[in-house]
């Protein structure tokens, strides 16, 4: 009961920091300090000793690197018309499809993904490209901002994405090998997009918009031409990685110096542009670096107070089978992801959930995979979603309004979550595939 009253208290502390408006990395800071002093009386000289050292150690890591190297290609590609020809490429591909154009939303963000990174830049990419003229052409609302809102948040799934990075750093595993899990389960998570839009055009046709114009084998050729610079770009960063002829971190630099040769080659280069995005991605790259030196105090907060041990102790007294507890941490993260992002969301519960699963008997690779598709739903989870709030801003439309249209694609990556888990190997085969000892 002690462990249980003292992680009641933490969570407390959290709800009590971060309702008060205080920022994340300062709020995590204070709940760590506070329940240190609060629950086993640790003064303030031993806090300092303690969280010294952590703020060198965990803002020199190597892999931290490529969190702003991956930030900076997709600001380079938010300034540049890489992003538009997305749309120009995919348009006359999609024709043949059941639902058409409202799949360059969702094939459009999986590429995008693929470079970013990051769900919201990818949501509000893809979305101020194909919003416009998915509007003018009379496609349904519901279909179009529902499937921008799911297949935005694949920008977190689909490899290289900043929350594996921040997951790796904390778990201690191979962000390579993370990177190769997302790959399947970014796919199959597409393809149950795809597939329900195609279904529900089939079933409600007035829903697409009527296009008699067929695509010539010419525009065909010329979309697959729009797609090269992107996919220069993907075949340079994932094949760098999965080659083994570069770490994430190197990968993450050579594709800033690719996305920047490319603008040089289209004659987009400016030193607004240049700086305006490399100032951007310091700012952002800064605030989740500070949010990881803070989530590394929690964790060694957390271990002095022995919350994770005693709550693992607790939990197995409850005689949990191992889907039994990957179905509890399922309803926790998605009441996390109510009110909290998904870097927030990482660091502050992994402390407690990683070692839970790891007694379990889960591969830590595999639960990576799962905790981001935990992280996506918390993107369109209302209140605090941040594509719903991308795409309201984008439209006007009300985020209530736009979080219904979601739903269905929120029922669709429950669905992911729950393949994977009854099928560990779509996640662990490719790692095991590529990384296996020779």
């Amino acid at each position: 009961m002690e462990s249980l009253f003292v992680a009641f208290v933490v969570l407390l502390l959290v709800i009590l920091f971060l309702g008060l408006g205080v920022w994340v990395f300062a709020g995590l800071l204070l709940v760590s300090a506070t329940a240190l002093v609060l629950l086993i009386d640790m003064d303030l000289h031993r806090i300092g000793t303690i969280i010294s050292p952590l703020i060198i150690r965990s803002s020199t890591t190597w892999e931290l690197s490529a969190i702003p190297m991956f930030i900076w290609m997709g600001e380079i590609m938010l300034r540049t018309d890489i992003s538009d020809r997305l749309f120009r490429g995919l348009s006359p591909l999609t024709y043949y499809f059941p639902g058409r154009l409202l799949h360059t939303n969702i094939a459009g963000s999986a590429l995008f993904a693929a470079v970013s990174g990051s769900s919201a830049a990818t949501t509000a990419t893809v979305g101020k490209i194909t919003m416009t003229e998915l509007g003018k052409r009379g496609y349904a609302k519901s279909l179009t901002y529902g499937s921008l809102a799911g297949a935005g948040s694949l920008g977190l799934l689909i490899p290289p994405s900043i929350v594996m990075i921040v997951y790796g750093v904390l778990a201690e595993v191979s962000i390579a090998r993370l990177f190769a899990a997302g790959v399947l389960p970014g796919l199959m998570l597409s393809g149950l997009y795809a597939v329900y839009v195609g279904v529900i055009a089939l079933i409600w046709p007035r829903l697409v918009a009527e296009d008699d114009v067929r695509p010539s084998l010419g525009d065909i050729l010329r979309g697959i031409w729009n797609l090269v610079p992107i996919s220069i770009l993907i075949f340079v960063v994932l094949g760098s990685i999965y080659s083994g002829i570069a770490t994430p971190s190197e990968a993450a630099a050579v594709g800033v110096m690719t996305t920047l040769g490319l603008t040089l080659v289209t004659g987009q280069f400016r030193l607004d542009m240049f700086f305006g995005s490399l100032i951007a991605s310091v700012q952002t790259g800064c605030m989740i670096c500070i949010i990881l030196i803070a989530a590394s105090f929690l964790s060694t907060a957390m271990g002095f107070l022995h919350v994770p041990q005693d709550v693992a102790i607790a939990i197995g007294a409850f005689d949990l089978t191992p889907l039994q507890l990957i179905g509890i941490l399922a309803i926790f993260y998605v009441i996390l992801g109510m009110f909290l992002e998904g870097i927030s969301i990482t660091v502050m519960s992994l402390p407690i959930t990683l070692p839970l699963v790891i007694a379990a008997g889960f591969d830590p690779i595999w639960f990576g995979v799962f905790l981001v598709i935990m992280v996506e739903l918390a993107q369109i989870t209302p209140p605090i979603g941040f594509n719903l709030f991308i795409i309201q801003g984008l439209t006007g439309t009300p985020i209530m309004r736009v979080a219904l249209y979601a739903a269905p694609f929120f029922v669709l990556m429950c669905m992911g979550a729950f393949i994977i888990t009854i099928f560990p190997e779509i996640a662990l085969w490719l790692p095991e595939l590529l990384f296996q000892p020779r």
